[in-house]
């Protein structure tokens, strides 16, 4: 199965960049992050935290859609790197996603930057 397209060719499509930059690594999720694509993007956060890159930026800019899951799977990333002593920034959210977060308030344990740029700036 090819794990970069899960789900339909309409639905449930979420591709994801990983780079680092400087001290940050930069997680780029892009399509919609719900049920069928959570662990597209859980893996290569917790495989950064795992190898010591625990400033997490997430590039949200290319971020179509967020569910609950996806929600759950940004707000365990959080957890797991600031245990390590870093941080999740988001960046970039379009208003279809930060409105997720500011419904849920979830955008208040996150820092949230205009974008990726300003995220990497801080």
């Amino acid at each position: 199965m090819d794990r970069g397209t899960v789900g339909s060719a309409n639905r449930g499509r979420l591709q994801v960049e990983v780079r680092t930059e400087g001290r940050s690594e930069v997680v780029k999720p892009v399509g919609e992050l719900d049920h069928h694509t959570a662990d597209l993007l859980r893996e290569p956060l917790e495989r950064a935290v795992e190898q010591g890159r625990v400033r997490l930026v997430v590039d949200c800019s290319g971020l179509e859609f967020c569910d609950s899951t996806g929600l759950n799977v940004l707000l365990g990333a959080r957890l797991k790197a600031e245990a390590a002593g870093g941080g999740v920034h988001l960046a970039g959210m379009l208003p279809v996603v930060a409105r997720v977060f500011e419904i849920t308030g979830a955008e208040a344990v996150f820092t949230v930057h205009d974008s990726l740029e300003a995220a990497l700036d801080e």
